[in-house]
């Protein structure tokens, strides 16, 4: 849980940075990338990550989450998204303390503390840009490096990549 409002923003601004690149590296192509048929697309995908920042209007925040349909092209997600996580931090920065933070809300018939819910809110990124990377490989797409170095990083750089 985050127990601070500063904690909170230092840690959004780094891993929406690493969100951003991951988007940022879709082509309108790509979005079209399906694991099987009856699964997300990549532009799917991309764009549920965008939008499951609404979510956090649940907890009291004020803030303009977007609305549907996606945009038509990968920079238009990618573009929503940096429009959104930056109206999102703006929200916990204004409309919260610290002390809120330890507030509880109910989500899914669950008290959450809105700490907890601010860091379910990053792994959620974290997991759909896990996701993206295997889609954005079988697209073609070079995936950007994320918490290391990537498969191609290794290779350009004349070393035995990891398998």
């Amino acid at each position: 849980m985050f127990a601070t409002i500063e904690a909170f923003a230092k840690e959004w601004e780094s891993e929406s940075e690493l969100t951003d690149r991951v988007l940022g590296r879709l082509t309108d192509d790509s979005l079209r990338q399906a694991i099987a048929a009856d699964r997300r697309t990549l532009g799917e995908l991309a764009w549920h990550l965008v939008t499951s920042l609404r979510f956090m209007a649940a907890l009291g925040l004020d803030f303009d989450g977007g609305a549907d349909p996606a945009p038509g092209s990968a920079a238009g997600i990618a573009e929503e998204y940096r429009r959104i996580s930056s109206a999102l931090l703006q929200a916990v920065r204004v409309q919260w303390s610290d002390d809120s933070l330890g507030e509880a809300r109910t989500i899914m018939g669950e008290q959450w503390r809105n700490g907890d819910s601010l860091r379910f809110t990053l792994m959620h990124q974290a997991h759909h840009r896990g996701q993206m990377t295997v889609l954005m490989r079988q697209a073609g797409l070079r995936p950007p490096e994320i918490y290391g170095p990537t498969y191609e990083t290794w290779v350009d750089q004349g070393k035995t990549p990891l398998a």
